[in-house]
């Protein structure tokens, strides 16, 4: 038995081990999430009395001498060790965790932002309270302290929209809109990916995760809101000639496309390929000419007769939207 412990405590450590701060509910960096880890701690420790308390009862059972407890000390030892004292003990596990299924309340001054599970991308777009509404791409942003409500949509198949450290999972299904409230408390950068098999590419369908101050999100969403830059650069002129702009907007630059992501300020995101691949000229320009060798069922078309001089063109043009 007593080898049968330390086992179990070695694989619990091995497990945590593997736990990060990057994408973990061990590592809350959101209210639902911290609630969630708390409780998951109190019930861990009232599994552990439940489990010592019948080892307790198993080795008094084996031990004790024969005849030492008769028939009616017996039920009396079932009904209060067996019975009532576990009864009382989930009861209060129950009490304890029953507020944290109240949803955070949301108020017409909150900020929402739609969130759209994709095939294998995120769509996001920010609708801040009087102010103008921002396409963005495989990345979500979250004012610290602030309340956010997200609309989880999906167009194609069933997602599972999912930041461990932010809040539990939600599911994105076609034709219904899903509602999950969150509020960040502290900032910094983190993962969410989808939880829910989609298709070839479910394993490489990732987003980031980045909780700012409330002052740095207002500069950031402002930027954001403001149109690219038109530019004469070859890799412009390709861009229109391939005929990427009939899927991707960049806005303020040719027509309004909603196939793909939004490419108006792609250059400033830190990854490419929802989160699989960091923001390099090499990652963009084999992107743009291959996307399936990277992600294997993905939309996009690949573009055989593009040249590698093209492709490098193109990231260039690609990088400068900022």
């Amino acid at each position: 038995m007593r080898k049968a412990i330390f086992l179990a405590a070695g694989a619990a450590t091995l497990s945590l081990a593997a736990c990060n701060q990057h994408q973990s509910t061990l590592s809350p960096f959101g209210e639902q999430a911290d609630q969630v880890r708390s409780i998951a701690i109190v019930l861990v420790v009232g599994s552990v009395i439940l489990a010592a308390g019948l080892a307790l009862l198993m080795r008094h059972a084996m031990r004790a001498p024969e005849g030492q407890l008769t028939h009616k000390g017996g039920m009396k030892l079932v009904l209060w060790l067996g019975g009532i004292g576990p009864s009382i003990l989930l009861l209060g596990l129950l009490v304890y965790a029953l507020p944290a299924m109240r949803p955070i309340p949301v108020a017409n001054a909150d900020l929402r932002i739609g969130v759209d599970g994709e095939q294998f991308w995120w769509r996001v777009r920010y609708a801040p309270p009087g102010g103008s509404v921002v396409d963005a791409a495989n990345e979500l942003r979250l004012p610290v302290g602030r309340t956010v409500e997200l609309s989880l949509r999906s167009p194609d198949v069933i997602h599972s929209f999912w930041v461990p450290g932010l809040a539990g999972k939600m599911d994105m299904i076609p034709g219904r809109t899903n509602r999950l409230v969150v509020r960040a408390t502290k900032a910094g950068t983190y993962r969410g990916v989808c939880a829910e098999f989609c298709g070839l590419g479910h394993a490489l369908m990732a987003f980031d995760v980045v909780a700012m101050e409330p002052a740095a999100f207002e500069r950031w969403l402002a930027a954001q809101a403001r149109p690219a830059t038109p530019t004469a650069s070859p890799g412009a002129r390709l861009f229109a000639s391939y005929g990427c702009s009939g899927c991707h907007s960049v806005r303020g630059i040719g027509p309004v496309a909603r196939i793909g992501p939004d490419l108006t300020h792609f250059g400033s995101r830190p990854t490419l390929a929802a989160g699989i691949l960091p923001m390099t000229h090499t990652n963009i320009a084999g992107f743009v000419r291959d996307p399936g060798k990277t992600k294997p069922g993905v939309r996009m078309p690949a573009f055989p007769q593009m040249s590698a001089a093209e492709a490098d063109q193109i990231a260039s043009y690609l990088q400068g939207l900022k």
